[in-house]
């Protein structure tokens, strides 16, 4: 059985994927249910801040002039069609996704949100060394940053029902899902409910605050 990681908010920081356009609605990079998980994931953002948890915005950008699509940009034609590139519309992050004063939007040329970024030594010099992740797509960015931030011995909280993805072929979204989930929760992370994380979150902060 995995073991289960603690919850001290104080270490901690909610890393959310890619909440833009591009893959929330209207593009054909978009996850079919991309809105669903706008509400939960402000949700969630919002336990977090009250409980001093660190809230990332990931941005998967890439640069206006095309230079560093490399084979991103030979598999997918949407990326060379430009639904990412900086400067875009689509490329900016859903309208629906409330930012907080302090939160941080970092932006990442890559799948995984510690290639090619200074999230780990963002996360380092806060002494931040657990994850919490959310977004889209579930089987690409948001699993890729949480196989990466396991290498890296972080402890990965992985939102079984706040992420999102699209179809690939004849493979449904939700055989995608339980696909990741099995294979991450096996090896990489915690899978676990929203609702829960945010309970944990709820829990503690309210020990801290009587042992205070």
């Amino acid at each position: 059985m995995t073991a289960q990681y603690a919850v001290n908010p104080s270490r901690m920081a909610l890393v959310n994927i890619d909440m833009q356009n591009a893959f929330v609605e209207g593009t054909p990079l978009a996850a079919p249910q991309g809105t669903r998980i706008i509400e939960p994931i402000n949700r969630l953002a919002e336990a977090c801040r009250k409980a001093g948890i660190m809230v990332i915005h990931t941005l998967h950008v890439t640069r206006a002039d095309g230079s560093n699509l490399g084979t991103m940009g030979e598999l997918i034609e949407p990326v060379r069609a430009g639904y990412i590139r900086e400067g875009s519309e689509t490329a900016k992050l859903h309208k629906g996704i409330k930012v907080g004063q302090g939160d941080i939007l970092l932006y990442k040329p890559r799948y995984g949100a510690f290639t090619g970024t200074d999230l780990d030594q963002l996360l380092r010099a806060n002494g931040r060394d657990t994850i919490i992740i959310t977004g889209i797509c579930t089987n690409i960015c948001c699993e890729t940053t949480a196989r990466e931030a396991g290498m890296r011995d972080y402890h990965v909280f992985f939102m079984n029902d706040a992420t999102e993805t699209f179809p690939i072929g004849n493979v449904g979204v939700e055989d995608i899902k339980r696909a990741v989930h099995a294979t991450l929760g096996a090896a990489f992370a915690n899978v676990i409910p929203l609702d829960d994380m945010v309970s944990r979150i709820e829990q503690a902060k309210g020990a801290r605050a009587t042992a205070e």
